[in-house]
């Protein structure tokens, strides 16, 4: 039997409290909507959810701690199947033998189809913008004849006479007071509380079909690596009569060779040369639409960063800004005649004309008693 003191990482003391603050920050971590595809975080969300719906109910909390010191005692623990939510209608079906019965069946009998999940890559441009995108992929497609019952015409079926149509069969087990009373589904109709008379020849009685399916993605502009689209209904088809599972549709991120982004601004370098760092000047820059004129104030140092307000990303959830970011390119391969020419100038330069370089040497001077020289 596991412990789920343990899964939610608190001690067999822990106030209710203390158990639901620790099951929300688990929950929010290992959710599958932030981990698609991956079987590891959605068991462990699983096992986070029965945790905590065994530890956040007095009535239930108290039969499992007698449980977990007299093992074998009552059962009725672990070894679920099914979705991530239901998990509390199971653990009601143990106290259930003065009620009669549960709902953790009709959950079964209702189980929604599987996800599907797809990692689609977009430009860095048409994210940034947003586009419109056609997806083809594979999935079990609820038939059409049969309207998903699998059934012939949809109506090839009867009522299981085990379950009489309920979908759930109710099992005593022990006596006294630890007699419980389970619901499960129906082994003879698989939960669905019908039994199929006549197949669908359309989908030899499964219900689905595998087929292409093709959907068209408005993607808003502001997509970033890692988010995603829900579509509703459009993952693969129940094979219990439940409504079909999800599309989620992740995305990747081309890089650009100009723009860095994060969240919705901007980030660009631009190189500029010696002189226009000195003397200032108009330049290029880039956006997401067209290049714009910038001035480059005189005087401007390598790695000085410019903001340029809105024209960043434009969402529904608001516009970011453009950073740019200055570099200083020094010229390289100089001829005789250029080196000559740069000395000259250098040397009608003072030292107070380079502020870090003149407080560097004062510094310098202060410590060691020397004179640095620009």
């Amino acid at each position: 039997m596991a412990n789920y003191y343990e899964v939610l990482g608190v001690s067999k003391d822990a106030s209710q409290d203390e158990i639901k603050s620790q099951y929300r920050k688990l929950a929010r971590k290992y959710h599958p909507d932030l981990h698609p595809g991956d079987e590891e975080a959605a068991a462990k969300f699983k096992e986070i959810n029965e945790a905590n719906e065994t530890l956040s109910d007095p009535q239930k909390r108290q039969q499992y701690d007698y449980e977990l010191e007299h093992p074998g005692m009552g059962g009725g623990f672990g070894g679920f199947e099914g979705g991530f939510g239901g998990f509390g209608d199971i653990f009601g079906d143990i106290f259930s033998s003065f009620s009669g019965g549960g709902s953790g069946a009709r959950a079964e009998q209702n189980r929604k189809g599987r996800d599907v999940t797809l990692e689609v890559e977009l430009s860095f441009l048409d994210a940034a913008k947003g586009c419109k995108r056609e997806i083809k992929y594979n999935r079990n497609e609820p038939c059409s004849a049969c309207k998903g019952t699998g059934a012939k015409n949809g109506t090839a079926y009867t009522t299981c006479s085990t379950c009489k149509g309920s979908g759930q069969v109710q099992y005593v087990s022990g006596g006294g007071f630890f007699r419980s009373v389970s619901v499960r589904p129906c082994t003879d109709c698989s939960g669905t509380g019908k039994k199929i008379t006549e197949k669908c020849s359309d989908c030899s009685g499964k219900g689905y079909n595998r087929k292409q399916t093709t959907i068209t993605l408005d993607i808003p502009a502001g997509a970033d690596n890692n988010s995603y689209i829900k579509k509703r209904g459009y993952g693969d088809a129940s094979n219990s009569g439940g409504e079909a599972g999800d599309l989620i549709v992740v995305f990747k991120l081309m890089p650009h060779k100009l723009f860095k982004r994060k969240n919705f601004d901007l980030y660009v370098e631009l190189p500029i040369s010696y002189k226009t760092a000195c003397l200032g000047g108009k330049v290029k820059i880039p956006t997401l639409d067209d290049p714009i004129d910038f001035t480059v104030p005189d005087g401007t140092q390598s790695g000085k960063t410019f903001i340029v307000r809105g024209k960043g990303i434009k969402s529904r959830n608001g516009t970011g800004d453009l950073y740019v970011t200055v570099i200083v390119e020094v010229p390289t391969r100089l001829s005789r005649s250029e080196r000559k020419t740069l000395e000259k100038f250098d040397d009608e330069l003072e030292i107070k004309q380079y502020d870090k370089l003149k407080k560097y040497a004062d510094n310098m001077s202060s410590l060691y008693g020397v004179d640095i020289e620009k």
